[in-house]
């Protein structure tokens, strides 16, 4: 029996790269292939990839450029925004869900494990919500950070993380959300969800793997974890990998213009798929 091409449905695991994207960052893999750090001209083309890319990803978020760091993606953006946050404050207890992506429970179990902090794991419902009271109820005088995705990676639930937020801000604890799966696909805004650190993944919006980005609000006191050099502002040394944050930029900008539509786009490709199934099965 001839078997047809396989269709690629796990987008939630990883995206292809966009045409768009790719013709964007071809450049900075030949002529414009400076190091961003040298002053003289290669070096000033990869440094304006560099810093459109910056307003780029802003731009999608609710942030001004200052506030983003460029990273491998989003297990680095997670540990740095959790670990960074607890190196950085007075206090050793921290609150998440036992629903996080492992990028953010075994960076907690880490830490409880090697540096003495206490994380309390926050059950969610049968739907996996988080219910904003059960965090409210978790806090102690000593919490310090509190870390929730805003999409699940396995079955799409939504937290609220504006309510978090509200609660994390009257009682100044830093807040954390893993928009790893929601950036690009519904809206972010950080201004919104009341968040002072969230993590943005690459290869989850038709960007390639080993880029990503952690935005940090202004004012927000947090440890580096790659020490060396002054790149990103001193905080997160290292040569910058400029083809991929050219391209996760470009792909912030698709996502701006095609949000709108992407939602409704999706829903009408699911409810097909799903008639088409039911259809099938039941023959």
């Amino acid at each position: 029996m001839k078997m047809g091409k396989p269709i690629y449905l796990d987008y939630n695991a990883t995206t292809p790269i966009d045409p768009g994207v790719r013709e964007a960052m071809l450049p900075y893999l030949g002529e414009h292939f400076g190091n961003p750090s040298t002053g003289y001209a290669y070096g000033h083309r990869a440094k304006e990839g560099v810093a459109r890319a910056r307003e780029q990803v802003a731009a999608l978020i609710g942030a001004t450029p200052e506030e983003v760091v460029f990273t491998s993606g989003g297990s680095e953006s997670n540990n740095q925004a959790i670990i960074g946050a607890a190196l950085a404050q007075k206090g050793k207890h921290i609150i998440t869900s036992r629903i996080e992506h492992p990028a953010v429970t075994n960076t907690c179990r880490y830490l409880e494990e090697r540096l003495g902090f206490r994380v309390t794991y926050l059950p969610v419902d049968r739907y996996g919500l988080l219910q904003p009271e059960a965090v409210l109820s978790a806090i102690t005088g000593d919490t310090i950070l509190i870390t929730i995705m805003q999409a699940n990676n396995e079955i799409g639930t939504i937290e609220p993380i504006a309510e978090i937020g509200d609660i994390a801000r009257e009682r100044d604890i830093l807040f954390h959300t893993d928009a790893a799966q929601s950036c690009g696909k519904i809206g972010v805004d950080i201004n919104r969800l009341k968040v002072d650190l969230l993590t943005l993944a690459g290869h989850k919006l038709y960007a390639p793997k080993g880029i990503g980005a952690l935005f940090i609000r202004g004012g927000t006191r947090i440890d580096s974890l790659i020490h060396g050099s002054k790149q990103e502002s001193g905080r997160r040394a290292g040569t910058e990998n400029v083809a991929c944050i050219v391209a996760l930029g470009a792909a912030c900008d698709i996502a701006r213009d095609t949000l709108p539509d992407y939602g409704k786009k999706v829903k009408r490709l699911r409810d097909r798929l799903q008639a088409r199934i039911e259809q099938g099965l039941g023959k």
